[in-house]
Order: C-alpha cells, then structure tokens, then sequence
C-alpha cells in the first residue's frame, strides 16, 4: 500500500493530521501504539482547531522525532527546523500555519485541503530523514 493509499485509510478510520503522522511513523518503524495515536487526537481537534498550529506541522514534529533518534540534540533540532520552514512555505498560500488559516474559516474545507498537505508534509518527512540516511 503506498503512502496516500494509507492515509486515506487511516483519515477514513476517523484519525486526523496529527494521528496520521504518528501512526505513519509507527508503521515505518513496525510498531503499535493504538494509546500513543489516541493522544495525538488533541493536537488537531482540540489544539489546532482553537488557533494552535496545524497538526499536520505537529504531527510532522513528531514523525520526524521519532525517526530521527539516532540524532543529537542539535540534529535534531536542525531536523525540526528544515522541516518547519518547509511547512511555512507549504502554508503561506493560506495566509498562515495554523487550522483556521489552512481551512479558510470553514473546517469543511478539511476534506478537500488535508489530505494533500498531509501526503506533502509525509513526503518531505521521508526526503529530510533521507538525506541524514536515517530512512
């Protein structure tokens, strides 16, 4: 199954931007953390959606973190900070990376907006652990 076919399994499963990442990074590193997927959930229906940060940016963050263990403090950091200046640009066509500014106000804009800038931010995910040779 490759990467969008697995999102939309998983977006149709109920999970949202933040959960997804993380359960891709759990599927990449051949784990289960049902718990850990769960907890995510605040960071888009709860955080995200009352003016926080995107979960997908999030969610990256903590794709990235995961994967990316094998790094310093300081890789990882560099890591983070690629990626979110990457997100930024990605976002800037929305006036901002937070929910509100990505779904133009209307949450039902999620359905046609979401599921590409989680596959983008996915792709990025793997390309910037790529090129450290950690994927």
């Amino acid at each position: 199954m490759d990467a969008f076919d697995r999102i939309l399994e998983l977006s149709k499963q109920g999970l949202y931007c933040a959960q997804i990442m993380v359960q891709l990074a759990l599927d990449a590193q051949g784990r289960e953390n049902p718990e850990l997927v769960q907890a995510m959930r605040g960071l888009c229906g709860g955080f995200a959606w009352s003016g926080g940060p995107c979960g997908v940016l999030i969610g990256g963050v903590s794709f990235l973190t995961m994967l990316g263990s094998e790094l310093d403090e300081q890789g990882k950091i560099g890591l983070i900070g690629e990626y979110h200046d990457w997100f930024r640009e990605r976002t800037a066509q929305y006036g901002g990376e937070n929910c509100d500014c990505i779904l133009e106000g209307d949450r039902r804009n999620m359905f046609k907006t979401c599921p590409g800038l989680i596959l983008d931010s996915y792709a990025k995910c793997v390309e910037l652990l790529q090129a450290r040779g950690l994927a």
